[in-house]
This record gives structure tokens, C-alpha cells and sequence, in this order.
């Protein structure tokens, strides 16, 4: 009986544990160009430049979202958490977008060094990489829920 109690303990505290609203991904950052003004995004404006439902930055700048590829466990976590679809969902997305001819997906690139460097060489990109990367030379945005 007391084990059990002790379970069902453990089960409630954990339904409360987690991170704080506001607190950055344990899997990933969101980084940009230095010269970009943002410093903070709601995961709701971050979700619409990487489906492409706006395509500017609040300054003006046309935004240029990129995704790791579809092998990496970090855009998964970035779909799930971000866009809140599953990876596959995302990709059904983007297919209906292209066979209907409306848009094309954010290049898919294949891994985060390459994410890095086009982030750097774009002021209007925005990417993502696995927390752990040093990203020196690019801004790190806060991500608001």
C-alpha cells in the first residue's frame, strides 16, 4: 500500500513538472542574423514564418526560415513543440502546398553547421539547432508560449 501510495505521488508531482512558460527548449534554440532586431518570438509568430503564413519580419525584412532535415531528432522536437504538428504532419503540409502549387517548404539543410552558416549569410533567416551547438556570431531568441 505504501508503494503504491508513493506511485501515485510521483505520478501527480510529475504532471506539474516541466519547464517554466517562457523557457527556452531543452532540445533546441532558435537563432537569427545579428543584425536582426527581434530578441523574442511567441512560438504562435515563430510557427507562422516556418509555414510560410507570413513571410516578413515586424521590420520589414523578408523572413527566411530553415529546417534541419527530416532525419534529425531536433526538428522533430521543433515541430511537436513550435508548428504543433507531428514531423509527418508537417511534411503532408508541405505537400499539399507544392502539389497545389502554392509554396515550397524552408530548405531542409543537413545539419546544423550548415543551418549556422545560412543563418549568417542571410539577415532575414531564421533556423534552429540542437541546444547543446555554439552559435557564435548569431542572436539566440527568447521563445515566448
Amino acid at each position: 500500500m505504501r508503494t503504491l501510495s508513493l506511485l501515485l505521488l510521483c505520478g501527480f508531482i510529475g504532471l506539474f513538472a516541466g519547464p517554466a512558460r517562457g523557457s527556452p527548449s531543452a532540445t533546441y534554440k532558435v537563432v537569427v542574423h545579428p543584425s536582426n532586431p527581434v530578441t523574442e518570438l511567441s512560438r504562435a509568430r515563430l510557427s507562422q514564418l516556418f509555414f510560410k503564413k507570413s513571410t516578413q519580419w515586424d521590420s520589414g525584412a523578408t523572413a527566411l526560415p530553415v529546417d534541419l532535415n527530416d532525419s534529425s531528432p531536433v526538428r522533430a522536437a521543433f515541430c511537436d513543440e513550435v508548428l504543433k504538428r507531428s514531423l509527418p504532419a508537417v511534411r503532408a503540409f508541405w505537400q499539399q502546398r507544392i502539389f497545389s502549387g502554392r509554396d515550397v517548404p524552408p530548405p531542409e539543410l543537413s545539419s546544423e553547421n550548415e543551418v549556422l552558416a545560412f543563418v549568417r549569410a542571410n539577415p532575414g533567416a531564421v533556423g534552429y539547432v540542437p541546444a547543446s551547438t555554439p552559435t557564435p556570431g548569431l542572436k539566440v531568441l527568447t521563445i515566448l508560449d
